[in-house]
Formats: structure tokens, sequence, C-alpha cells
């Protein structure tokens, strides 16, 4: 059955209008708006939650752009198409480069076991407040088959603007949890059988990435910018570190994704079956 083509434009072009008010609000706290729909910016995220089948309530476009926001549209069934003064959009917007558009999408919701499923590789997200490392993250954590991101309270919000745009679209698809506090994730990973790796620079009792089996049932903490990952996890964790030449340490959306990779590939060579009863790989613990 076809779709019924999408809704007339409506046009707005005052600055005080309650929807560009709530979206800026949204934007300036880096959260979701006050009715819980994540603010998507450019027309890739709005692309990427077509096709990912999220729910969009409503488009904003500039007048310079809403033609090509249309056509977009035009098989989509019931979102509003809000078409306003470029120079009120890009009053509106986050970013200069929001290309004229920004959508409202439903963001998808997720379970702890869905993180967990199959042969876990989870990247945790330990007071990492920098929103932009935190989508990137989550950008790298779905191209290398991560089955789950986990934000531990403290961390910045999926749910921000820039987090959004930085994953790429990515958070439209990878399973995550937000606000997660560290004895409910401890608790979590000893119930599924998941060994922790603190990803730390390199010095006294770290393991070399390479020389640490990831292809069983694992878990990678990348922490804060400046504090590294928390006590909490310290003890709980085997630290890796990756080999540098000439500096101490790597962004951390760099190196979170360099042991991303590394999983990635370790996992790619194993080809021994998995055992009866759908199983994963068999989990390795290191001492």
């Amino acid at each position: 059955m076809a779709r019924t083509p999408a809704k007339a434009p409506q046009s707005i072009t005052s600055a005080a209008n309650p929807l560009l008010k709530d979206i800026r609000r949204a934007i300036a706290r880096g959260s979701l708006t006050s009715e819980g729909w994540c603010v998507a910016e450019t027309f890739h995220l709005l692309e990427e939650a077509l096709r990912g089948a999220c729910q969009v309530k409503v488009v904003v476009a500039a007048e310079s752009a809403h033609v090509a926001a249309q056509e977009r549209l035009q098989q989509q069934r019931g979102i509003r198409l809000v078409v306003v003064p470029d120079s009120l959009l890009r009053a509106v917007s986050g970013t200069e480069s929001s290309q004229g558009v920004i959508a409202l999408v439903k963001p998808p919701e997720w379970r702890m076991e869905q993180l967990f499923r199959e042969c876990p590789l989870v990247m945790v997200l330990d007071g990492l407040q920098d929103p932009g490392n935190c989508g990137t993250i989550v950008r790298a954590a779905e191209a290398f088959g991560a089955t789950g991101v986990v934000f531990l309270k403290g961390s910045a919000s999926p749910y921000n603007p820039k987090t959004l745009r930085a994953s790429a679209g990515s958070l439209f698809r990878v399973p995550f949890i937000y606000g997660m506090e560290p004895v409910q994730l401890r608790a979590a990973l000893e119930r599924h059988g998941i060994q922790l790796y603190a990803g730390v620079p390199g010095g006294a009792g770290a393991r070399p990435l390479a020389e640490v089996n990831l292809t069983g049932r694992a878990a990678l903490i990348i922490g804060n910018e400046a504090r590294g990952v928390s006590g909490e996890f310290r003890g709980a964790a085997l630290d890796i570190a990756i080999p540098t030449v000439g500096v101490e340490s790597l962004n951390a959306a760099i190196a979170a994704s360099i042991m991303l990779y590394e999983a990635r590939r370790q996992r790619a060579l194993v080809s021994k079956p998995r055992p009866p009863g759908g199983g994963c790989c068999d989990n390795q613990s290191e001492s």
C-alpha cells in the first residue's frame, strides 16, 4: 500500500514560536526536548533516522533547504515540515554546518540484555564528558561490531545534539544505556560473566593491547579525558595500553577506536565453531 504524502509545509517566522524555543533550549542544554525528542541536525542524520525506521515528528528546514527536505519526506507519513527563514534557522541551530535542516527524532529504547547478546563486546564510557568523543566512540563501536555502549553516570549525554552528530547516526542503531551507576554496571558484568579491560596510558602493570585476548565476553572501558578510568573499576579491570612513540597518551576517541579495532581483528581470526546452544566465543580470563 502506498504511503500518504507528507503534510504540506508550515511556515514559522517568529523566534518566539514554542517549537523553536523548545529546540533551542534542548540544544543549549545538550538534552532532549521537553517532550523527549532528539535534535538531529543535518540531512545525513535525517536520512539515517528514516533509514533506521526511527519515528520522526517534525522537520524544520531553512527556506533555502526546504525543497531538498520536502523531497526526502515525499514518501513519509505524518511528518510535519516547518519552513523558517535562513537567519532564524541559524539562530536556532547549534552548528553552522546544520545544512539548514533540523529533525526531531524519537530516541530508541534499549534493555541491558540487548547489550550482552551473543558474544558481548561492550564499550563503557566512564565520565567521558566531551560529546564529540562520545559520539565518535559510538560510531567506532558500530563500525567494529560492538554489541553496545554504556554511558556511565557523569558522561556526556547520548542525546546531546553534538553527541548525535558525532555518531553520524550510529546512536539510532547501537544499543546503549545512559546514566548507569558504576555499582550497577559491575554487578551486570559479573552476572553475565564479562571480563572488563581498562584502557590506560602505558606504564607498569599495563599489558600491551595486542597481547590481550579480546575474543571472549568483554567490556572495554575508557575514562575521563583528564582523570582516566575511575577507582571503582581499576581494581576490577585488566589494564591494557596502546604502545605509542613520542606521546604518553591518545585522545579518548582514538584510543577507544583502536581498542575496538583490535577486538574486531582478533574475533575475525577465531575460526572454531561456537558451542551448542548459541554460546559465544570461549572467554579467556586474564591474570
